[in-house]
Order: structure tokens, then sequence, then C-alpha cells
């Protein structure tokens, strides 16, 4: 515990065997009045390729500024950060994934190497944020996290645009001459006009508003937008905080405890929010000790209501929901469903419920008027995929929830995008996409883009199933996380086209309309395809990341 002289960084400053070591920082310009301060960490994920990261560097000064307030000596560092939106459609997306639990080991590297007393998290993106709360989890080292924000609307033609609609969904209607060149190109120069995480609940701001149901972010972090002065403030703020919270010995597991875990899928199920999370929600919990399957996502969608219509599923962009209350005036509908616990801020999960208003109760409806009685994912299972498979159910037309289709089965990305923009795909037909889950991509693809262009062609009878999974973005009848994974010899594998397959969302279903005599035919002549990568960091990961029905982790009791 912090008393003035017994810090977790004593090791590095303390004694005269550690001139040495004193020498090489006092070279980073320290002053000798601040080496007995507390020595905080600031990892950013910085970085000029990703809009949502690309703003923080002023989120570093500002985070800076509010530790050296409280007492503290900071430093920053910097983690790699993947755009799922540059990546996707392309071999780039195998490695978003795989990131995640890359950060988190350079995390661990860089602060126990460096014996830092804590560590202030500036985070925006889909596998950043699940990368540090990984990391931050299996540290137990005093933290405090900053999401850098959502990114405003676009504006085109006095219409609000958003980056989903207005450029994936887009380029499936310029490639059929629904839209010409000039038009898709105004399109998408104004999908993005800036810093921050792209503007609905995709997956990178259901983290954010994740982490802040948590506890591990500030009251109103989530939703405070990119470049505004207020997320400067709470830049500031956490700074300050996270001095206090080395001083009181506030770690990360005194927060990040079972009830925070259940508070953050509630949350998840009542905001409609990415079906991404039942990885990266089971991943944090491994590193914390806690068991979290996909069992637990469905026992709580079936008794939370979900309270929010937020883009994609829904017609709301973050800004509406800041503007609204945010994640305080969510918790503050779901008060009675929420369990008390302690925070970062120094509130509770109950304080901060009271002291919320919720400013529009169309955009966070109260549980009694939801917009729909479930919550927005639900878990389906069923001969093809025995271990789980998760939907999005909030963004899933009502005549779609169950359904029956005919099997067009491609063993990757490309070869299915090239049968939907070529025409061959057509309403009635269920897309099968195969050898794209953790180890058959390797790294579990997002399939943004085909689903994109189903929509986008206007085929609303159409359903995909993956063994891949789903943007935050996506929308419609799209079933993915099939586990066990066709590289695992899962059933996904052996369905063969015009199979007839049944997708049952209200009774959790999913079922390949095959006998079991001839599943067992198929399964003796089965032949599995050679692994798509022989080499580098995907083969690795490869041979140690898990099924997507755990998180796709690497369980170290393995």
């Amino acid at each position: 515990i912090y008393k003035g002289n017994n810090m977790r960084s004593d090791i590095i400053k303390k004694g005269c065997q550690r001139a040495p070591n004193r020498a090489l920082i006092y070279g980073t310009g320290v002053s000798k009045n601040q080496m007995d301060a507390p020595f905080i960490g600031i990892c950013s994920s910085f970085t000029d390729l990703i809009p949502g990261h690309s703003g923080m560097r002023i989120l570093e000064r500002f985070a800076e500024k509010g530790i050296h307030t409280g007492g503290g000596q900071a430093f920053i560092f910097s983690v790699p950060g993947v755009c799922d939106g540059i990546s996707m459609g392309h071999s780039g997306m195998r490695y978003s994934l795989p990131s995640r639990d890359a950060i988190a080991d350079i995390i661990e590297c860089v602060v126990n190497a460096h014996s830092l007393d804590g560590v202030l998290f500036i985070t925006n993106c889909d596998k950043i944020t699940p990368g540090m709360l990984m990391a931050a989890a299996r540290l137990n080292v005093p933290s405090i996290f900053v999401t850098a924000g959502p990114m405003m609307s676009g504006n085109y033609r006095m219409k609000r645009r958003d980056f989903i609609t207005d450029s994936f969904e887009a380029a499936s209607k310029a490639a059929t001459g629904e839209i010409d060149e000039d038009e898709i190109t105004n399109m998408e120069m104004t999908a993005c006009p800036g810093e921050g995480a792209c503007q609905g609940l995709f997956t990178a701001n259901t983290m954010a508003c994740l982490t802040e149901v948590m506890g591990m972010s500030m009251p109103g972090c989530a939703t405070a937008m990119a470049g505004m002065a207020k997320k400067r403030r709470i830049a500031f703020d956490s700074g300050v905080r996270l001095v206090s919270l080395v001083k009181e010995d506030i770690k990360p597991l005194d927060i990040m405890n079972e009830k925070a875990f259940r508070n953050a899928i509630k949350a998840d199920l009542a905001l409609g929010g990415s079906t991404n999370t039942t990885l990266h929600l089971p991943a944090i919990a491994y590193e914390a000790g806690i068991n979290l399957n996909l069992d637990s996502f469905d026992v709580l969608s079936k008794e939370t209501p979900h309270i929010t219509s937020l883009l994609p599923g829904g017609k709301y962009f973050m800004e509406d929901f800041e503007f609204a209350g945010g994640v305080p005036a969510v918790m503050k509908s779901l008060e009675n469903h929420l369990e008390d616990n302690i925070t970062v801020s120094g509130m509770t999960v109950k304080e901060i419920c009271k002291a919320a208003e919720n400013y529009d109760e169309d955009i966070i409806r109260p549980v009694d008027n939801p917009y729909h009685k479930e919550g927005g994912i639900a878990v389906l299972r069923g001969n093809i995929a025995p271990g789980g498979s998760v939907i999005k159910q909030s963004a899933v037309q009502p005549d779609m929830m169950i359904f029956t289709g005919t099997a067009k089965t491609f063993n990757s990305e490309e070869d299915a995008m090239a049968a939907i923009m070529g025409g061959v795909i057509k309403n009635g037909d269920i897309v099968v996409i195969r050898y794209e889950g953790p180890k058959g991509g390797p790294g579990m693809r997002e399939m943004l883009a085909p689903t994109a262009a189903i929509m986008g062609l206007g085929l609303t009878k159409v359903a995909l199933i993956t063994d891949g999974r789903f943007s935050g973005g996506t929308r419609g009848p799209c079933v993915g996380h099939i586990s066990p994974e066709a590289a695992e010899g899962g059933m996904i594998a052996l369905v063969k086209d015009d199979d007839k397959i049944t997708i049952n969302i209200p009774e959790r279903r999913i079922h390949l309309e095959v006998s079991n005599e001839e599943l067992e035919k198929r399964r003796a002549d089965f032949t599995a395809p050679a692994p798509k990568a022989a080499s580098g960091y995907l083969a690795k990961y490869a041979k140690g990341v898990s099924s997507a029905g755990d998180g796709a982790i690497f369980k170290r009791d393995k």
C-alpha cells in the first residue's frame, strides 16, 4: 500500500544498488523531487492509421496534466492498433482479433519490466479496449480507462451519414449501378468526418460503454464525443483520480468482480451491443479469474429488456445517445437490474444511477417501455452449433426471426463475396462461410463486407451463418461464432449446397436439416483443407487459441 515510501516502483528507484536504474530514469528528464512520486504509465494506442485514435495526443496531454496535478509522475508508452474497417474484406482482418492478445502481452511486458505503480489507459477501438482490459485484470495494478469517444455523424445532401450505411452498404449499390461513381465518392468522403470511433453502437462504442458500466472509467466517459472539451476534462480528471487509486490501493480486481461482469452483460443486452462482446467479456473475465460463457449472456438476455434504438439496427447515432444522458442514463433505467459495486470514480453503481438524468425517453427508454422485451443478443444451439452461436436479435427484422433457407457454402469470405456480388445468392438462401474461425481463419475475421453487401443489394430474405464473427455494424439475420468451428471438425464443415438450415431465434435453435446417417457418411468421407497460415504470428495464434464459444482466448492451463 502506498504510504509515501512504499510503492511498487520502489524496486527500481530505492537503495544504493539502484543507482544505475535511477540514472536512466533521470536520463528521461525526471527531476529528483519527482523520483518519490508514484510512477504512472499512460498506455496510449495513438496512431495516425485509425480515426478513433488519431486525436489521442491531446488526451495524453490532459491525462499527463491530471497525473502531475494529483502528485504522480507520468510516463507515456504505446501499443499498436488495428482498424477493423481498414482491414475489413481482405487478409489483413486476420490480424484484428489476434492483436487483442498481443496488446495485453505488450502491456504486461512494459508495466512489469518498469514496475509502474498505476496505468491510465487511453483507448477506443474494437480489439484495443478489450486487450487493455485483459492486461489491467492480469496485472491488477491500479488502473483507469479513458475511451477516446465516438465520431460525430457525417452529413451529405442534408442527411446525417454513418460509416456502415454510407460506405459498406453504398459500395454494393455502386457495384450494381444503383448509384454512380460521383455519388459513392461523395458518400465515402462524408461518412467519417473526423476523429472518433464509428458513429453507431458498433464494437468500439459498445466496449467503451461496458468499460464504464463495469466501473473502469469515469461516469460519462464512454459517450463523450471525440474532440470535445468534455473528453479532455475527463482525461484530466482521470489522471488526478488514478493517483488517488494508487494511494488508496484500489485495483482492477477490486472492481472487475462477478457483479461488474453481470452488470456489463445486462447493459450490453439493454443497449443492443455488438456480438463481439461475447468474445471480449469472457476473455477479460478469464484474466480476472472469473468463469464467463455464452450461457451467461443467454440467461440474462431473457430477463433484460432492450431499451435503446442505436445504429446499426436502430435510428439514433452515438451523439444522440450522449445528449440523452449516455451510459449513466441507461444505468438509471436499469437500476433495479444492476448490482451495487465500487467504481474507479469513487461513486458506487447505485450512486451513479441516482445522480443520472435521462433527457430523452425515446433514445433511452424506461424498462417498462422497451424496444424489445429481450436483450439484444441471443445464443443459438443445435446440431450445427452444439458449442453455441450468437446473433444480434435486436437487429433482425420480425419476419426473419424464424427462417428456413437453402445453404450456399463457401470456404472463405472472398468466395462468398464473389458469389453475392455476382448475383449467385437469391432470396431464400443461407450463405454459409466457414474456415474463418479463430483457428481456421486464422484470426476469426469479421464478415461485415458480405453482410453489408446483402443488405445493400436488398436481399431481405437471405441469412448468413459463419464460424467467423461479425462487426458491431452488422444487421440482419446473421449468425456467427458457430462452435465448434470447421477447422476443429465442427458440423459446419459438413454442410453441402442445397441443404436446408433452420434458424429459430425465439426458440434459440439452429439446425441443419440432414439425417444423422447422412452426416456420419459425410464425416467418414471428410478431408480437412490445409491450414491457411503456415508461419508467422497467425500460425502461432492458431495453435494456441480456444473456441469462439470460450471467447477465443489463450488458456494458460491448457
